[in-house]
Protein backbone atom coordinates (compact mmCIF):
# COMPACT_ATOMS: atom_id res chain seq x y z
CA UNK A 1 0.00 0.00 0.00
CA UNK A 2 1.59 3.60 -0.69
CA UNK A 3 1.99 6.14 1.82
CA UNK A 4 -0.53 8.22 0.80
CA UNK A 5 -3.09 6.15 0.80
CA UNK A 6 -1.84 4.13 4.32
CA UNK A 7 -2.16 8.53 5.62
CA UNK A 8 -5.46 8.79 4.09
CA UNK A 9 -6.94 5.67 5.68
CA UNK A 10 -4.96 6.78 9.16
CA UNK A 11 -6.83 10.02 8.70
CA UNK A 12 -9.72 8.54 9.08
CA UNK A 13 -9.36 6.80 12.24
CA UNK A 14 -7.99 9.54 13.53
CA UNK A 15 -11.06 11.45 12.81
CA UNK A 16 -12.79 8.85 14.05
CA UNK A 17 -11.06 8.39 17.99
CA UNK A 18 -10.75 12.07 17.66
CA UNK A 19 -7.09 12.36 18.31
CA UNK A 20 -6.25 15.58 17.14
CA UNK A 21 -2.38 15.65 17.55
CA UNK A 22 -2.39 12.33 15.22
CA UNK A 23 -4.45 14.40 12.82
CA UNK A 24 -2.19 17.19 12.53
CA UNK A 25 0.83 15.38 11.78
CA UNK A 26 -1.36 13.05 8.84
CA UNK A 27 -2.23 16.01 7.66
CA UNK A 28 0.73 17.75 7.37
CA UNK A 29 2.16 14.22 5.87
CA UNK A 30 -0.31 14.45 3.30
CA UNK A 31 -0.32 18.22 2.35
CA UNK A 32 3.38 17.60 1.70
CA UNK A 33 2.82 14.55 0.10
CA UNK A 34 0.73 16.69 -2.90
CA UNK A 35 3.13 19.24 -2.74
CA UNK A 36 5.52 16.71 -3.86
CA UNK A 37 3.36 15.29 -6.12
CA UNK A 38 2.13 18.52 -8.13
CA UNK A 39 5.92 19.42 -8.30
CA UNK A 40 7.90 20.47 -11.61
CA UNK A 41 9.25 17.28 -13.14
CA UNK A 42 6.71 15.04 -11.00
CA UNK A 43 3.78 13.16 -12.83
CA UNK A 44 2.03 12.74 -10.33
CA UNK A 45 3.68 9.74 -9.02
CA UNK A 46 5.95 9.74 -5.70
CA UNK A 47 8.85 7.12 -5.68
CA UNK A 48 9.72 5.66 -2.28
CA UNK A 49 12.69 7.39 -2.10
CA UNK A 50 10.77 10.70 -2.89
CA UNK A 51 8.32 9.75 -0.14
CA UNK A 52 11.17 9.37 2.59
CA UNK A 53 12.74 12.19 1.80
CA UNK A 54 9.65 14.10 1.91
CA UNK A 55 8.91 12.50 5.55
CA UNK A 56 12.80 13.42 6.25
CA UNK A 57 12.04 17.15 5.69
CA UNK A 58 8.98 17.33 7.87
CA UNK A 59 10.68 15.38 10.41
CA UNK A 60 14.26 17.44 10.10
CA UNK A 61 11.01 20.89 10.36
CA UNK A 62 9.66 19.41 13.86
CA UNK A 63 12.77 18.71 15.23
CA UNK A 64 14.42 22.22 14.64
CA UNK A 65 11.29 23.78 15.78
CA UNK A 66 10.87 21.87 18.91
CA UNK A 67 14.66 22.93 19.99
CA UNK A 68 13.30 26.46 19.32
CA UNK A 69 10.33 26.19 21.60
CA UNK A 70 12.36 24.41 24.30
CA UNK A 71 15.16 27.32 24.30
CA UNK A 72 12.06 29.76 24.67
CA UNK A 73 10.33 27.97 27.29
CA UNK A 74 7.17 27.30 24.77
CA UNK A 75 6.60 24.07 26.41
CA UNK A 76 2.56 24.17 24.99
CA UNK A 77 4.08 24.81 21.04
CA UNK A 78 7.25 22.55 21.59
CA UNK A 79 4.42 19.56 23.19
CA UNK A 80 2.67 20.12 19.70
CA UNK A 81 6.28 18.98 17.71
CA UNK A 82 6.57 16.17 19.57
CA UNK A 83 3.23 15.03 18.63
CA UNK A 84 3.42 15.72 14.74
CA UNK A 85 7.09 14.00 14.84
CA UNK A 86 6.51 11.26 16.87
CA UNK A 87 3.43 10.77 14.15
CA UNK A 88 5.73 10.83 11.13
CA UNK A 89 8.49 9.10 12.57
CA UNK A 90 6.17 6.22 12.36
CA UNK A 91 6.77 6.18 8.64
CA UNK A 92 10.13 6.09 8.44
CA UNK A 93 12.52 3.20 8.33
CA UNK A 94 13.78 2.04 11.08
CA UNK A 95 17.12 4.82 12.31
CA UNK A 96 20.52 3.39 12.89
CA UNK A 97 21.89 3.30 16.27
CA UNK A 98 25.80 4.93 16.36
CA UNK A 99 27.50 1.68 16.88
CA UNK A 100 25.47 0.87 13.87
CA UNK A 101 26.49 3.44 12.03
CA UNK A 102 30.26 4.06 13.16
CA UNK A 103 30.30 0.21 11.85
CA UNK A 104 29.16 1.09 8.91
CA UNK A 105 31.36 4.42 7.99
CA UNK A 106 34.42 3.11 8.70
CA UNK A 107 33.68 0.26 6.08
CA UNK A 108 32.34 2.98 3.41
CA UNK A 109 36.16 5.08 4.89
CA UNK A 110 38.08 2.41 4.03
CA UNK A 111 36.90 1.31 1.08
CA UNK A 112 37.31 5.13 -0.30
CA UNK A 113 40.78 5.05 1.14
CA UNK A 114 40.40 8.30 3.26
CA UNK A 115 42.80 9.08 5.77
CA UNK A 116 42.15 12.67 7.05
CA UNK A 117 39.51 15.22 7.04
CA UNK A 118 40.53 16.75 3.77
CA UNK A 119 38.67 13.42 2.37
CA UNK A 120 35.20 14.05 4.23
CA UNK A 121 33.51 15.00 1.07
CA UNK A 122 34.28 12.01 -0.79
CA UNK A 123 33.10 9.80 2.10
CA UNK A 124 30.08 12.10 2.94
CA UNK A 125 28.98 11.76 -1.29
CA UNK A 126 29.05 7.81 -0.61
CA UNK A 127 27.92 7.85 2.97
CA UNK A 128 24.89 10.36 2.14
CA UNK A 129 23.77 8.04 -0.72
CA UNK A 130 23.92 4.63 1.07
CA UNK A 131 22.48 5.69 4.30
CA UNK A 132 19.81 7.60 2.99
CA UNK A 133 16.36 7.51 5.52
CA UNK A 134 18.71 5.57 7.42
CA UNK A 135 20.46 8.02 9.90
CA UNK A 136 20.36 11.56 10.85
CA UNK A 137 22.79 13.71 8.19
CA UNK A 138 24.31 15.73 11.21
CA UNK A 139 24.96 12.23 13.08
CA UNK A 140 26.58 10.77 9.98
CA UNK A 141 28.63 14.23 9.79
CA UNK A 142 29.82 14.34 13.34
CA UNK A 143 30.81 10.84 13.37
CA UNK A 144 33.08 10.91 9.74
CA UNK A 145 34.82 14.09 11.56
CA UNK A 146 35.34 12.19 14.53
CA UNK A 147 36.86 8.82 12.27
CA UNK A 148 38.47 10.94 10.21
CA UNK A 149 40.31 12.99 12.96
Amino acid sequence: MSLELTINADIKTAMLAKDEAGLRGLRAIKSAILIGKTADGKNGELSTEDEIKILQKLAKQRKDSLEIFIAQNREDLAQKERDELSVIEKFLPKQMDENELRTTLKEIISSVGATNAGDMGKVMGIASKQLAGKADGKMISALVKELLA
